[in-house]
Protein backbone atom coordinates (compact mmCIF):
# COMPACT_ATOMS: atom_id res chain seq x y z
CA UNK A 1 0.00 0.00 0.00
CA UNK A 2 1.55 3.27 -0.68
CA UNK A 3 0.79 4.70 2.79
CA UNK A 4 4.26 2.50 3.50
CA UNK A 5 6.50 4.16 1.29
CA UNK A 6 6.37 6.80 -1.08
CA UNK A 7 9.73 7.23 -2.47
CA UNK A 8 10.59 7.91 -6.05
CA UNK A 9 13.47 5.86 -8.02
CA UNK A 10 14.62 4.83 -4.66
CA UNK A 11 17.91 3.52 -5.77
CA UNK A 12 21.05 5.98 -7.20
CA UNK A 13 24.61 4.61 -7.63
CA UNK A 14 27.79 5.82 -6.08
CA UNK A 15 30.90 5.55 -8.03
CA UNK A 16 33.76 5.17 -5.82
CA UNK A 17 37.44 5.21 -6.68
CA UNK A 18 38.13 2.31 -7.23
CA UNK A 19 -8.50 6.42 -32.22
CA UNK A 20 -12.83 6.78 -31.61
CA UNK A 21 -14.50 8.21 -28.49
CA UNK A 22 -14.93 5.57 -26.05
CA UNK A 23 -18.15 4.92 -24.72
CA UNK A 24 -20.20 6.67 -23.07
CA UNK A 25 -21.62 4.49 -21.22
CA UNK A 26 -20.45 0.98 -19.64
CA UNK A 27 -19.47 -1.62 -22.10
CA UNK A 28 -22.30 -4.66 -22.74
CA UNK A 29 -19.76 -6.95 -24.45
CA UNK A 30 -17.52 -8.00 -22.17
CA UNK A 31 -19.06 -11.56 -21.45
CA UNK A 32 -16.86 -12.68 -24.37
CA UNK A 33 -13.91 -10.71 -23.26
CA UNK A 34 -12.57 -7.77 -24.51
CA UNK A 35 -11.10 -8.74 -27.37
CA UNK A 36 -13.92 -11.08 -28.18
CA UNK A 37 -17.39 -10.92 -30.01
CA UNK A 38 -20.37 -12.21 -27.92
CA UNK A 39 -22.05 -15.30 -30.02
CA UNK A 40 -25.42 -13.39 -31.26
CA UNK A 41 -26.70 -17.15 -31.03
CA UNK A 42 -29.96 -17.62 -29.03
CA UNK A 43 -30.15 -19.22 -25.51
CA UNK A 44 -31.26 -23.35 -26.24
CA UNK A 45 -34.65 -23.35 -23.84
CA UNK A 46 -34.90 -26.10 -21.00
CA UNK A 47 -36.69 -28.98 -21.77
CA UNK A 48 -39.29 -28.32 -19.67
CA UNK A 49 -38.96 -24.85 -20.96
CA UNK A 50 -40.85 -23.70 -17.50
CA UNK A 51 -40.37 -19.69 -17.72
CA UNK A 52 -40.15 -20.08 -13.77
CA UNK A 53 -37.14 -22.59 -14.26
CA UNK A 54 -35.83 -20.13 -16.43
CA UNK A 55 -36.01 -16.98 -13.84
CA UNK A 56 -34.77 -19.54 -11.60
CA UNK A 57 -31.36 -20.10 -13.52
CA UNK A 58 -31.34 -16.43 -14.55
CA UNK A 59 -31.58 -15.19 -10.89
CA UNK A 60 -28.79 -17.61 -9.69
CA UNK A 61 -26.26 -16.69 -12.47
CA UNK A 62 -26.56 -12.80 -11.91
CA UNK A 63 -24.05 -11.37 -9.94
CA UNK A 64 -25.41 -8.68 -7.65
CA UNK A 65 -23.82 -5.04 -8.82
CA UNK A 66 -21.79 -3.94 -6.18
CA UNK A 67 -22.63 -0.66 -4.34
CA UNK A 68 -20.28 2.42 -3.78
CA UNK A 69 -21.79 2.51 -0.02
CA UNK A 70 -20.79 -1.69 -0.21
CA UNK A 71 -17.18 -0.13 -1.68
CA UNK A 72 -16.61 2.21 1.10
CA UNK A 73 -17.02 -0.58 3.44
CA UNK A 74 -14.96 -2.76 1.83
CA UNK A 75 -12.09 -0.23 1.84
CA UNK A 76 -12.65 0.73 5.38
CA UNK A 77 -12.28 -2.67 6.34
CA UNK A 78 -9.19 -3.01 4.49
CA UNK A 79 -7.68 0.18 5.77
CA UNK A 80 -7.97 -1.20 9.05
CA UNK A 81 -6.94 -4.47 8.62
CA UNK A 82 -3.58 -2.95 6.64
CA UNK A 83 -3.00 -0.70 9.35
CA UNK A 84 -2.81 -3.83 11.97
CA UNK A 85 -0.58 -5.51 9.70
CA UNK A 86 1.83 -2.68 9.01
CA UNK A 87 1.82 -1.32 12.94
CA UNK A 88 2.64 -4.91 13.91
CA UNK A 89 5.35 -5.60 10.89
CA UNK A 90 3.45 -8.46 10.39
CA UNK A 91 4.17 -10.40 6.67
CA UNK A 92 2.06 -12.91 7.20
CA UNK A 93 -0.95 -10.83 7.76
CA UNK A 94 -0.23 -8.74 4.44
CA UNK A 95 -1.83 -12.16 2.47
CA UNK A 96 -5.24 -11.64 4.15
CA UNK A 97 -5.10 -8.12 2.36
CA UNK A 98 -3.27 -7.58 -0.51
CA UNK A 99 -2.23 -9.73 -3.79
CA UNK A 100 0.36 -9.61 -6.41
CA UNK A 101 2.90 -7.21 -6.63
CA UNK A 102 1.00 -5.24 -4.15
CA UNK A 103 1.51 -7.69 -1.79
CA UNK A 104 5.22 -8.46 -3.00
CA UNK A 105 6.01 -5.00 -2.44
CA UNK A 106 4.30 -4.32 1.24
CA UNK A 107 5.91 -7.39 2.22
CA UNK A 108 9.54 -6.15 0.93
CA UNK A 109 8.84 -2.86 2.82
CA UNK A 110 8.81 -4.84 5.78
CA UNK A 111 11.52 -6.69 4.99
CA UNK A 112 13.62 -4.14 4.41
CA UNK A 113 12.61 -1.77 7.80
CA UNK A 114 13.10 -4.72 9.54
CA UNK A 115 16.73 -4.59 8.29
CA UNK A 116 17.10 -1.25 8.99
CA UNK A 117 15.77 -1.40 12.23
CA UNK A 118 13.07 1.13 11.61
CA UNK A 119 8.88 0.68 11.38
CA UNK A 120 7.05 1.04 8.19
CA UNK A 121 3.96 3.90 8.04
CA UNK A 122 0.75 2.64 9.50
CA UNK A 123 -2.54 4.42 9.79
CA UNK A 124 -5.97 5.41 7.83
CA UNK A 125 -5.87 7.94 5.11
CA UNK A 126 -9.02 10.27 5.58
CA UNK A 127 -11.66 11.84 3.16
CA UNK A 128 -11.90 8.76 1.03
CA UNK A 129 -13.90 8.57 -2.02
CA UNK A 130 -14.89 5.89 -4.30
CA UNK A 131 -15.64 5.00 -7.31
CA UNK A 132 -17.46 1.75 -8.41
CA UNK A 133 -17.83 0.33 -12.67
CA UNK A 134 -20.28 -1.73 -13.38
CA UNK A 135 -20.03 -5.21 -12.90
CA UNK A 136 -19.31 -7.19 -16.36
CA UNK A 137 -19.56 -10.60 -16.37
CA UNK A 138 -16.64 -13.05 -16.65
CA UNK A 139 -14.72 -10.40 -14.94
CA UNK A 140 -13.52 -9.68 -11.56
CA UNK A 141 -15.25 -6.64 -9.93
CA UNK A 142 -13.39 -3.72 -8.79
CA UNK A 143 -13.47 -0.31 -7.32
CA UNK A 144 -10.91 2.73 -6.89
CA UNK A 145 -10.60 4.88 -3.60
CA UNK A 146 -8.81 8.07 -3.88
CA UNK A 147 -8.10 9.36 -0.47
CA UNK A 148 -6.49 13.55 -1.00
CA UNK A 149 -5.22 15.15 1.39
CA UNK A 150 -4.20 19.25 -0.32
CA UNK A 151 -0.09 19.89 0.58
CA UNK A 152 0.61 16.05 2.34
CA UNK A 153 -0.37 13.39 -0.49
CA UNK A 154 -2.98 12.30 -3.03
CA UNK A 155 -3.34 8.04 -2.53
CA UNK A 156 -5.38 6.14 -5.23
CA UNK A 157 -6.00 1.93 -4.64
CA UNK A 158 -7.54 -0.42 -6.55
CA UNK A 159 -9.04 -3.45 -4.95
CA UNK A 160 -10.34 -6.17 -6.76
CA UNK A 161 -12.49 -9.19 -5.60
CA UNK A 162 -10.55 -12.69 -5.41
CA UNK A 163 -11.41 -15.92 -4.80
CA UNK A 164 -10.26 -15.13 -1.51
CA UNK A 165 -12.29 -12.05 -0.85
CA UNK A 166 -11.53 -8.33 -1.57
CA UNK A 167 -7.64 -7.55 -2.02
CA UNK A 168 -5.43 -4.55 -3.30
CA UNK A 169 -3.72 -4.90 -6.25
CA UNK A 170 -2.61 -1.89 -7.48
CA UNK A 171 -1.78 1.91 -5.25
CA UNK A 172 0.11 5.49 -6.74
CA UNK A 173 1.10 8.17 -4.94
CA UNK A 174 2.31 12.11 -5.06
CA UNK A 175 3.33 12.94 -2.11
CA UNK A 176 4.63 16.46 -3.50
CA UNK A 177 3.29 19.80 -1.75
CA UNK A 178 1.53 20.67 -4.96
CA UNK A 179 -0.09 17.06 -5.54
CA UNK A 180 -3.58 17.96 -7.13
CA UNK A 181 -6.88 16.09 -7.05
CA UNK A 182 -6.99 13.77 -10.14
CA UNK A 183 -9.30 14.99 -13.12
CA UNK A 184 -12.94 13.78 -12.88
CA UNK A 185 -14.01 10.54 -13.40
CA UNK A 186 -17.29 9.90 -15.51
CA UNK A 187 -20.17 8.25 -13.85
CA UNK A 188 -23.33 7.32 -15.71
CA UNK A 189 -26.73 8.03 -14.95
CA UNK A 190 -26.82 5.61 -12.05
CA UNK A 191 -23.38 7.34 -10.42
CA UNK A 192 -21.26 3.99 -11.46
CA UNK A 193 -17.93 5.01 -13.01
CA UNK A 194 -17.38 4.07 -16.75
CA UNK A 195 -14.46 1.04 -16.99
CA UNK A 196 -12.67 1.02 -20.38
CA UNK A 197 -10.79 -1.79 -21.68
CA UNK A 198 -7.22 -2.39 -22.33
CA UNK A 199 -7.54 -1.92 -25.89
CA UNK A 200 -9.87 1.37 -25.80
CA UNK A 201 -10.00 3.42 -29.02
CA UNK A 202 -11.29 6.87 -28.49
CA UNK A 203 -7.75 8.37 -26.50
CA UNK A 204 -4.45 9.54 -27.78
CA UNK A 205 -3.35 5.77 -27.49
CA UNK A 206 -5.12 2.59 -25.92
CA UNK A 207 -4.66 2.10 -22.09
CA UNK A 208 -2.18 -1.05 -23.35
CA UNK A 209 -0.05 1.57 -25.63
CA UNK A 210 0.47 3.71 -23.08
CA UNK A 211 1.95 1.48 -20.62
CA UNK A 212 4.13 0.18 -22.87
CA UNK A 213 5.27 3.28 -24.33
CA UNK A 214 6.24 4.75 -20.74
CA UNK A 215 7.77 1.64 -19.84
CA UNK A 216 9.93 1.83 -22.58
CA UNK A 217 11.16 5.36 -22.06
CA UNK A 218 12.34 4.05 -18.85
CA UNK A 219 13.89 1.49 -19.89
CA UNK A 220 15.71 3.06 -22.51
CA UNK A 221 16.69 6.15 -20.64
CA UNK A 222 15.10 8.12 -23.19
CA UNK A 223 12.19 10.76 -22.51
CA UNK A 224 9.34 10.71 -24.88
CA UNK A 225 7.88 13.82 -25.71
CA UNK A 226 4.06 12.49 -25.93
CA UNK A 227 4.25 12.37 -21.53
CA UNK A 228 4.53 15.25 -19.98
CA UNK A 229 7.83 16.53 -17.82
CA UNK A 230 8.13 15.15 -14.46
CA UNK A 231 9.34 12.60 -11.73
CA UNK A 232 7.85 9.89 -13.15
CA UNK A 233 8.85 10.52 -16.72
CA UNK A 234 11.70 12.02 -18.21
CA UNK A 235 13.46 13.02 -15.10
CA UNK A 236 13.23 9.41 -14.36
CA UNK A 237 14.94 8.97 -17.95
CA UNK A 238 17.51 11.84 -17.73
CA UNK A 239 18.41 10.05 -14.21
CA UNK A 240 19.16 7.27 -15.66
CA UNK A 241 20.81 8.96 -18.48
CA UNK A 242 23.48 10.13 -16.15
CA UNK A 243 23.90 7.05 -14.23
CA UNK A 244 24.85 5.36 -16.91
CA UNK A 245 27.82 8.36 -18.10
CA UNK A 246 29.42 8.35 -14.33
CA UNK A 247 29.28 4.15 -14.66
CA UNK A 248 30.62 4.20 -18.19
CA UNK A 249 33.78 7.11 -17.17
CA UNK A 250 34.70 4.43 -14.04
CA UNK A 251 34.42 1.51 -16.00
CA UNK A 252 30.90 0.32 -15.38
CA UNK A 253 27.97 -0.86 -17.76
CA UNK A 254 24.14 -0.18 -17.01
CA UNK A 255 21.44 -2.82 -17.98
CA UNK A 256 17.42 -1.47 -17.38
CA UNK A 257 14.45 -3.59 -17.92
CA UNK A 258 11.12 -2.85 -17.45
CA UNK A 259 7.94 -5.13 -17.63
CA UNK A 260 4.41 -4.23 -17.39
CA UNK A 261 3.02 -6.74 -14.78
CA UNK A 262 -0.52 -7.67 -14.23
CA UNK A 263 -3.73 -6.02 -15.28
CA UNK A 264 -4.47 -2.65 -16.18
CA UNK A 265 -7.32 -0.54 -14.78
CA UNK A 266 -8.86 2.10 -16.55
CA UNK A 267 -11.69 4.52 -15.88
CA UNK A 268 -13.03 6.90 -18.18
CA UNK A 269 -12.73 10.66 -17.28
CA UNK A 270 -15.65 13.44 -17.62
CA UNK A 271 -13.15 14.80 -20.43
CA UNK A 272 -13.46 11.83 -22.81
CA UNK A 273 -9.80 10.46 -21.46
CA UNK A 274 -9.14 8.18 -19.22
CA UNK A 275 -7.38 7.58 -15.84
CA UNK A 276 -5.38 3.89 -15.80
CA UNK A 277 -3.58 2.35 -12.65
CA UNK A 278 -0.69 -0.44 -14.06
CA UNK A 279 2.19 -1.81 -12.06
CA UNK A 280 6.09 -2.96 -13.32
CA UNK A 281 8.81 -5.46 -12.27
CA UNK A 282 11.94 -3.39 -12.77
CA UNK A 283 15.47 -4.41 -12.59
CA UNK A 284 18.65 -2.23 -12.96
CA UNK A 285 21.53 -4.70 -13.53
CA UNK A 286 25.46 -2.68 -13.08
CA UNK A 287 28.33 -5.12 -14.46
CA UNK A 288 31.80 -4.13 -13.69
CA UNK A 289 33.77 -3.48 -17.60
CA UNK A 290 37.38 -3.22 -16.02
CA UNK A 291 38.69 -3.86 -12.36
CA UNK A 292 39.25 -0.93 -10.00
CA UNK A 293 36.00 1.28 -9.10
CA UNK A 294 33.48 -0.36 -6.92
CA UNK A 295 29.54 0.74 -6.53
CA UNK A 296 26.99 0.51 -3.72
CA UNK A 297 23.77 1.82 -3.85
CA UNK A 298 21.78 4.13 -1.99
CA UNK A 299 18.47 4.93 -0.12
CA UNK A 300 16.38 0.90 0.50
CA UNK A 301 18.56 -1.23 -2.07
CA UNK A 302 21.48 -0.05 -0.19
CA UNK A 303 19.96 -1.37 3.61
CA UNK A 304 19.06 -4.59 1.78
CA UNK A 305 22.88 -4.85 0.63
CA UNK A 306 23.95 -4.25 3.78
CA UNK A 307 25.47 -1.13 2.56
CA UNK A 308 28.37 -3.32 0.99
CA UNK A 309 30.68 -1.99 -2.12
CA UNK A 310 30.88 -4.29 -5.63
CA UNK A 311 33.55 -4.69 -7.61
CA UNK A 312 31.86 -7.20 -10.53
CA UNK A 313 28.18 -6.25 -10.74
CA UNK A 314 25.51 -5.87 -8.38
CA UNK A 315 21.72 -5.91 -9.25
CA UNK A 316 18.20 -4.66 -8.10
CA UNK A 317 14.54 -6.01 -8.76
CA UNK A 318 11.69 -3.34 -7.76
CA UNK A 319 8.30 -3.35 -7.66
CA UNK A 320 6.08 -0.18 -9.55
CA UNK A 321 2.71 0.93 -9.70
CA UNK A 322 1.12 4.34 -11.09
CA UNK A 323 -1.64 5.93 -12.48
CA UNK A 324 -1.38 8.27 -15.51
CA UNK A 325 -4.14 10.20 -17.28
CA UNK A 326 -4.76 9.64 -20.91
CA UNK A 327 -6.15 12.33 -23.01
CA UNK A 328 -9.15 11.84 -25.41
CA UNK A 329 -8.31 11.25 -28.81
CA UNK A 330 -7.92 14.67 -31.03
CA UNK A 331 -6.59 16.54 -28.05
CA UNK A 332 -2.74 18.18 -27.87
CA UNK A 333 -2.26 17.32 -24.32
CA UNK A 334 0.69 15.20 -23.19
CA UNK A 335 -0.07 12.10 -21.27
CA UNK A 336 0.59 12.78 -17.47
CA UNK A 337 1.81 10.57 -15.10
CA UNK A 338 0.17 11.00 -11.89
CA UNK A 339 1.75 9.44 -9.04
CA UNK A 340 4.08 5.89 -8.33
CA UNK A 341 4.66 3.67 -5.78
CA UNK A 342 7.65 2.22 -5.94
CA UNK A 343 9.74 -0.70 -3.77
CA UNK A 344 12.92 -2.60 -3.59
CA UNK A 345 12.13 -6.11 -3.80
CA UNK A 346 15.28 -8.05 -3.94
CA UNK A 347 19.29 -7.09 -4.60
CA UNK A 348 22.55 -9.39 -5.39
CA UNK A 349 26.00 -8.90 -5.94
CA UNK A 350 29.09 -9.62 -5.79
Amino acid sequence: MAVATLAGLGVAVLVTREGNTPPSSPPQHAAAGWDGAASSAPPTPSPSGSKRSTAKAAAKSASPQLTVKKAGEIFDRYQHGMSSAQAGMDEDAIGKQEQGLAMEMTKASISTARMEGTKVASGMWPNTRVWVPRHIDGLADWFVAVSYEPEVARISDVMTKTGSGWRLVASAADARANAAELPAIATDSAGYAVSLPENASGLVGTPRQIVRAHLASLEKAQPDQRFAQGAWTSEAALFWQREREQLVQAGWGLTLSYEPEGAIHTLQTSDGGALIWYAARSAETRTARRLGAKVSLKGSAAVRTSRKAFGRWVSATYGRMYVAYVPPAGSTDPVRVLGEWSEVLETDGA
